[in-house]
């Protein structure tokens, strides 16, 4: 999964901190390379998830400005670039940046999501960067991310507690809370599952809270109706499957299958039986053609050895072919 590919965290890398507080991660050369999975470099796989996410952005969104918010080595930033993407990039590690590709170097800078944004964007993406930020300072970095656009793309681990560097891991609902706070509501009919199972979409809304309440179970009701034909589904497999291993059911089935197996073998009989047929007649189509052409051949012999004994014949078919018109006017 995408695990911690865009790291944003507190600006401090010391190590010392106020018993029982957090020590804020370096996200250096030794984090890219172990903290994200596969090695988090400008390479083959990460390319690939880059163009496909950057292809669903584009594709869905259609957005004219685009921030990656945590951007690191500016991945996505060159691949929204290069579909003519306005993209440029924020991230709190130096490393990060300093090893961004040439053709972004100027798209990405170093800087803190905790302090305000320097413009506004059509759409802010935030990907896997949230859960590496102190929970003291979250409220701080979601305020910056709701005043600098109206659309924000969210995606955050709900229960990846094993990365040392995840230190506020919350579950989606508590992150659609804080930005249901800042007036960013949840697009329910978006998915966007070709980043992360819970990446979703959140716009600034200005609605009757009635309109929210009519969104929200419809959105409720379609999803139960799913799970409920999945899981009918699922029983009637399970059914079935329970019924073949106790035996029940097995005379049937044998009993299908011998009809078809019978049905087969007919259909092959008349198959051959049709084959048998269809060579008998070639045989006499081939047969009546050679008598064609030994008829043919023996009357031109005859018509050119002795010309006036086909005169009475020619005479005949005349009268013949007459009469035919004649009776079919």
């Amino acid at each position: 999964m995408v695990g911690r590919l865009a790291p944003m965290a507190d600006s401090s890398t010391s190590t010392e901190a106020p018993l029982g507080a957090t020590p804020a991660p370096a996200f250096d050369s030794h984090y890219f390379q172990h903290g994200c999975g596969v090695p988090y470099e400008r390479n083959e796989h990460w390319l690939a998830f880059f163009g496909q996410v950057a292809d669903g952005i584009v594709r869905d969104l259609h957005p004219t400005s685009v921030l990656d918010a945590g951007c690191a080595l500016g991945l996505l930033v060159e691949q929204l670039s290069l579909r003519g993407v306005d993209a440029s990039g924020v991230d709190i590690s130096e490393h990060a940046i300093s090893s961004a590709p040439d053709s972004v170097r100027d798209r990405v800078r170093v800087g803190s999501l905790t302090e305000p944004l320097e413009r506004r964007f059509d759409l802010i993406v935030c990907v896997e960067v949230l859960e590496h930020v102190p929970a003291a300072e979250v409220d701080a970095a979601i305020a910056n991310l709701c005043a600098a656009s109206d659309r924000i793309l969210l995606s955050t681990t709900p229960e990846d507690f094993g990365e040392a560097t995840h230190v506020n891991v919350r579950p989606p609902e508590a992150w659609a809370a804080a930005l249901a706070r800042e007036g960013f509501l949840r697009d329910l009919e978006r998915d966007f599952s070709y980043i992360t199972p819970w990446a979703a979409l959140y716009t600034k809304v200005d609605e009757p809270p009635s309109e929210i309440v009519r969104r929200y179970d419809r959105a409720w009701w379609r999803l139960r109706r799913e799970t409920t034909a999945v899981r009918t589904s699922l029983l009637a497999a399970e059914q079935r499957l329970a019924a073949l291993e106790t035996g029940e059911g097995e005379g049937e089935a044998a009993d299908r299958l011998a009809a078809s197996e019978e049905e087969v073998l007919r259909l092959r009989d008349l198959l051959i039986s049709r084959d048998a047929e269809l060579g008998a007649a070639r045989g006499q189509v081939a047969a009546l053609e050679g008598q064609t052409q030994f008829l043919l051949a023996s009357v031109a012999r005859v018509q050119a050895r002795a010309p006036w004994l086909m005169r009475p014949l020619f005479s005949v078919l005349r009268r013949l072919r007459g009469r035919q018109g004649r009776a079919g006017a």
